[in-house]
């Protein structure tokens, strides 16, 4: 069992804290590679598998995780002050999975160079925009980036339990995996 110190960040010996704007861009590296390993091993499914419906709420694997992209679509747009033409949070038609791994490939990677080049004052600019499904929203650089980190964490989650119904064991993508396996090996 471990334990938790409540003494305000308190860094580990010959360590120091990480700072807001370094833990942000931690986690677009986190999402990129969680992202690959799910894309992976659903490309490497049983044929049909990855499209098959299923009791979910976008259906199959791929309409769940092209829901992330859009949302990640539309939160780019956002910050890049443009319209970005979406009606819904999915679209009705599903791009082959190749396909959308490139997109989600590129996207990730445009939030990397973003979250790298942006400063403290940066992450800290807010951003107002129209919700897709109506009313005003308004939040930080930081905070989109903290909602499509989690946002994809979350929709991640349920392609996994979807591969348990194939069944199949989903991979291990949680960010403690990703920190000691890639992160803390690269520093």
């Amino acid at each position: 069992m471990s334990t938790v110190l409540h003494s305000r960040h308190r860094p580990s010996p010959g360590s120091t804290p990480a700072s807001a704007a370094e833990t942000l861009r931690m986690l677009v590296h986190y999402k990129r590679w969680a992202n690959r390993l799910t894309f992976s091993q659903v490309l490497a499914l049983p044929e049909g598998e990855a499209l098959k419906q299923r009791q979910t709420r976008f259906g199959n694997m791929v309409h769940t995780l092209n829901h992330v992209f859009v949302v990640d679509d539309i939160f780019r747009h956002h910050l890049e002050s443009r319209r970005h033409g979406y009606t819904a949070r999915n679209t009705d038609t599903t791009p082959p999975l190749l396909e959308l791994r490139a997109r989600v490939e590129e996207m990730d990677q445009w939030y990397i160079d973003q979250a790298e080049n942006w400063t403290d004052e940066d992450f800290a600019t807010v951003i107002r925009f129209e919700f897709v499904g109506g009313g005003e929203g308004a939040m930080t650089r930081a905070e989109i980036v903290l909602h499509v980190v989690n946002h994809a964490t979350y929709h991640r989650g349920f392609v996994g339990d979807m591969m348990y119904q194939v069944p199949v064991m989903p991979v291990s993508n949680d960010l403690p995996v990703f920190l000691r396996d890639v992160w803390k090996k690269a520093r």
